[in-house]
């Protein structure tokens, strides 16, 4: 009988059964499955389940949160269900024919944008600071800004336009990138098109509003005699990019199917570009141009209306429900449009979003309060929060407020409230990126004192409603049943199990862990996968590596080697059982740019080579390489990072201290 036999039939009743599972498969963590009706999983009678610590769904997949075991726990499921798993590519290729046409629009502009988020992020806090630095009048300068009184100040200032101006202005050349990196097409010839759109032989976007007709009739087009193409560029748009670099991956495509592959080279890139630069300054760039203007003029007019207030409040208390779909996408090409459209160069539209974060936040903050006795709870809802402040709001939502509905419900209710006052006093944002609180830097200087009579109501509104809604026990159906669930269950287990050793090591001793990585270590609530961040696998740190090349923290025998090899497993002979995740969702790499030197059961010592791997080639595929390093036996072991985070780290430096409770 395998180790997860039972559990592993529990769980197929719980999702269905066999004729309810499309595809399975699994990662480093988690057991994916993509199932015929999401509606007949019942969740409840899977977290019940002592091997599982989670679920969630995400993209299409049912994902069930097994820890180190997964490998053991996917087998002794296959076998039990007669099902046959499949590789994580076709895995998502099913999980899509699960979403309807909308929702694979957004999957595909969330997969496009996602890339190059924290380009825009470092844009936004860089005009931010600029806002500072050039736009507050401060009394204790007489009135003057600080470029106006310190040369030193105007240098940077001047400085900072550079790569300020540059994120937004070739912003086109990274979106075209970014779809011919999705698309799987050249992304050199993305990069190529987007240069076109924003050549300096183009007349600059930013200075088309202002041009005569006239003028551009005569100096700025391309003349063929019988007719003329406006030789006019697409600075700051985000629509005519996106069209654009999406017809030169279509027809790349095209031609790859038709042309031989001897003569691909040559014919291919020719026959793609071309065509698709000549589409993107005839038809799609115009056509884009229009449509940005539609919606720019549309989302303008509800926010400047007669209406204002309305609209500030429907769309403050929409927005957490739009981030659950994966909608929320969308808008940072609508506030993109807005500044690129707007004569004052600024958006209503972000002050709300990052008053939603802080609102988002606050309900999760209130619920941390009311169970911070709960260790559990509270060192799930405490990071959430925090990450949550910081404009980063799936943790909240899915770890806690979603989950029982009732401070998801406070938050939109104080979200709305403050959009409705964000409206109404006309705040406006300079830049986009910078959520949370943090995102007052991008607040125009003349809007500050309202927007931050915006962020009282955003702090305070959704923590008392939490708190008012669980003593009236409004909306706490889910709550209550899970303490139910889990109070029954606890007594089951009480009654029924037999006292087991978990480690061999006695209570109070002391074991130090080394860091695998060179690079930046920090708070694992800081990670970009929720699992993770809310510690749901372990306790530990998150590194940043600077060099890829991962050895073994402390001496013991390889437990788990993944076949990705993106994850490895270890067990100290004194049962600290860890595992290392390099970098988010490379399971889909499947092995490209990883290289293990153990196997699976090879004993090693602390500081032996585990696994080598290509920093710049799982950026350049689009997914993070910040890695989690955890003891996943958390419950049996209270695990302290040591010295203060985020701060710089060499492999073999001590990292954890690990006491055996």
């Amino acid at each position: 009988m395998g180790k997860f036999e039972s559990q592993a039939k529990d769980l197929l009743t719980a999702i269905g059964g066999k004729e309810n599972v499309k595809a399975v498969t699994h990662c480093a963590t988690r057991m994916r499955f993509v199932l015929n009706d999401d509606s007949k999983a019942n969740v409840q009678e899977i977290e019940k389940i002592s091997a599982v610590k989670g679920t969630f769904t995400n993209a299409g997949q049912f994902q069930v949160i097994i820890g180190n075991d997964v490998p053991i726990f996917y087998n002794d499921f296959t076998a039990v269900s007669g099902i046959e798993g499949v590789s994580k590519e076709v895995a998502k290729s099913a999980a899509k024919s699960n979403q309807n046409p909308l929702q694979r629009v957004m999957t595909m502009l969330a997969e496009i944008f996602t890339p190059i988020i924290p380009a825009i992020i470092v844009g936004g806090l860089i005009l931010g600071f600029r806002n500072i630095l050039e736009g507050v009048q401060w009394s204790s300068l007489d009135g003057k800004t600080i470029v106006e009184v310190s040369q030193f100040w105007n240098g940077v200032n001047h400085f900072l336009w550079l790569p300020g101006e540059a994120i937004f202005h070739f912003l086109p050349v990274g979106i075209t990138w970014s779809v011919a990196r999705k698309m799987g097409t050249t992304q050199i010839l993305g990069i190529v098109l987007g240069i076109c759109l924003v050549s300096p032989q183009l007349l600059n976007a930013y200075a088309v509003g202002s041009t005569p007709v006239a003028d551009i009739a005569k100096d700025w087009v391309w003349d063929f005699g019988f007719f003329a193409v406006n030789r006019i560029g697409y600075q700051a748009q985000v629509i005519p990019a996106l069209l654009a670099g999406l017809s030169l991956s279509y027809l790349e495509i095209f031609w790859r199917k038709r042309i031989p592959e001897m003569v691909s080279m040559i014919f291919v890139p020719f026959l793609s570009l071309l065509p698709a630069l000549i589409l993107a300054h005839t038809v799609l760039g115009p056509l884009g141009w229009t449509i940005g203007k539609g919606i720019s003029f549309v989302v303008l007019a509800g926010l400047t209306g007669p209406v204002k207030w309305l609209f500030g409040a429907i769309f403050g208390a929409l927005y957490a429900p739009l981030v659950i779909t994966g909608l929320h996408h969308m808008t940072n090409a609508i506030d993109t449009q807005l500044i690129a459209d707007t004569a004052s160069k600024t958006t209503g539209l972000w002050p709300m979003i990052a008053l939603s974060n802080m609102a988002q936040g606050s309900a999760v903050f209130a619920y941390f309060f009311m169970n911070r006795k709960n260790e559990r709870e509270a060192e799930i809802s405490l990071p959430a929060a925090i990450s949550a402040y910081l404009g980063v709001t799936e943790p909240a939502l899915f770890g806690v407020n979603v989950k029982y509905v009732y401070p998801f419900v406070a938050g939109m209710i104080g979200s709305g409230l403050a959009g409705l006052l964000s409206t109404t006093m006309n705040v406006q944002a300079n830049a986009i990126g910078v959520g949370g609180i943090p995102g007052f830097l991008a607040i125009n200087v003349k809007y500050m004192v309202p927007f931050f009579i915006c962020m009282a109501v955003a702090l305070v509104v959704p923590f008392v409603l939490t708190v008012a809604f669980r003593k009236a026990n409004f909306l706490t159906k889910a709550e209550d049943e899970k303490l139910a669930s889990q109070a029954a269950l606890a007594q089951a287990e009480v009654s029924q199990a037999a006292p087991v050793a978990s480690t061999t090591a006695s209570a109070g001793t002391v074991s130090s862990i080394v860091s695998p990585l060179t690079g930046e270590v920090k708070l694992l609530s800081e990670a970009v996968d929720p699992v993770f961040a809310q510690g749901v696998m372990g306790q530990g740190v998150l590194i940043e590596p600077s060099e890829g090349e991962l050895v073994a923290p402390v001496s013991g025998t390889i437990s788990v080697l993944f076949p990705s090899k993106h994850a490895v497993g270890l067990v100290t002979d004194e049962g600290v059982e860890m595992l290392m995740h390099i970098g988010m969702d490379t399971v889909n790499l499947d092995g490209k740019g990883f290289t293990a030197h153990v196997s699976q059961g090879d004993k090693v010592v602390a500081g032996a080579s585990l696994i080598s791997f290509d920093i710049a080639a799982i950026k350049a595929a689009g997914y993070p390489v910040e890695t989690p390093v955890i003891v996943t036996n958390h419950n049996d072991y209270q695990v302290n990072p040591i010295d203060v985070l985020p701060r710089q780290i060499s492999r073999g430096e001590d990292v954890l201290k690990v006491t055996k409770l």
